[in-house]
């Protein structure tokens, strides 16, 4: 994620000092920051989902924490609601990732089919994880609430 944003920013900088400076710029950097961007908000939902981060409905499951029968079986319904999701997310990323090989983007000819592709993935990293929790009956954490100052 922290590559993602590096080269984005010094992408987006440099075109902005070429374009204001010297009248040019570089057309790749619009381009490069799109996928990179997507691919950093894919990269970031994957890795915050294992940590309660992502996707806890912890508003929902809160009311049942003094009851943990309530509190498992809602725990349950949600793991195989984000599992549902993550089915229809990575199956529809999937049919956008096939239509994306044959074509190439405008300016830096890179496979479109790179725009759905961290989609796909996450949706498959977090049905797995979803699917793990599901199975092992994990209820969710409910320490990752919103603060309020």
């Amino acid at each position: 994620m922290a590559l993602c944003l590096a080269v984005m920013a010094a992408a987006v900088f440099l075109n902005v000092v070429l374009r204001y400076g010297f009248g040019s710029g570089v057309a790749a950097s619009e381009e490069l920051s799109r996928l990179l961007f997507v691919w950093m908000v894919f990269i970031g939902a994957t890795a915050a989902y294992p940590m309660g981060q992502h996707m806890a409905f912890t508003a929902l499951l809160t009311p049942l924490a003094k009851r943990p029968v309530a509190l498992k079986a809602m725990s349950r319904l949600v793991h195989a609601l984000v599992l549902l999701s993550c089915g229809l997310l990575g199956w529809g990323a999937w049919q956008q990732v096939v239509i994306g090989m044959d074509s190439r983007s405008v300016v830096m000819a890179y496979p479109t089919a790179l725009l759905p592709l961290p989609a796909f993935l996450c949706a498959v990293a977090i049905g797995a994880m979803s699917f793990w929790n599901l199975l092992r009956g994990e209820v969710i954490d409910l320490g990752h609430e919103s603060e309020v100052e």
